[in-house]
């Protein structure tokens, strides 16, 4: 078995840590128009994830599970590196896309409502700027 065509490289990596690494036959993931999968000899890929299960199949043929929230999956070469925030290992699929669901989710909604109040700062700031110079 030639390990450069028959196997790709996985890397998950945290801000603070890298999470796991190790050899697997094949990655799901989804992406922001939908599921994909990659083998080994795909082409080089990249994509932006959303909150969701990441499943791979292990070198030894077992399939295991991640919950991820958002990030980013690059295939390079017999390499596939996911960088994402946050990222939950586990066996029980149940519990791993309820932290999917109710966590990873939420996470999600409260940064867009972050970003929603400061583009209305910045809208403001913009206005008062253009009100302070009509008045000169």
């Amino acid at each position: 078995m030639n390990s450069s065509t028959s196997v790709m490289h996985l890397k998950v990596v945290l801000p603070t840590k890298i999470l796991l690494e190790l050899d697997v036959l094949k990655v799901n993931a989804e992406a922001e128009n939908g599921m994909f999968c990659l083998l080994p000899r795909h082409l080089d890929f990249v994509a932006t994830l959303v909150p969701s299960l990441l499943s791979f199949v292990s070198s030894e043929d077992e399939e295991k599970f991640l919950a991820i929230d958002q990030g980013i999956l690059v295939k390079q070469g017999d390499r596939v590196t996911v960088a994402t925030q946050h990222a939950v290992q586990g066996g029980d699929l149940g519990i791993l896309q309820q932290t999917v669901e109710q966590q990873f989710r939420l996470i999600d909604e409260r940064e867009k409502t972050a970003r929603s109040v400061l583009a209305k700062l910045e809208v403001s700031t913009i206005r008062g700027f253009i009100e302070l110079g009509e008045s000169i």
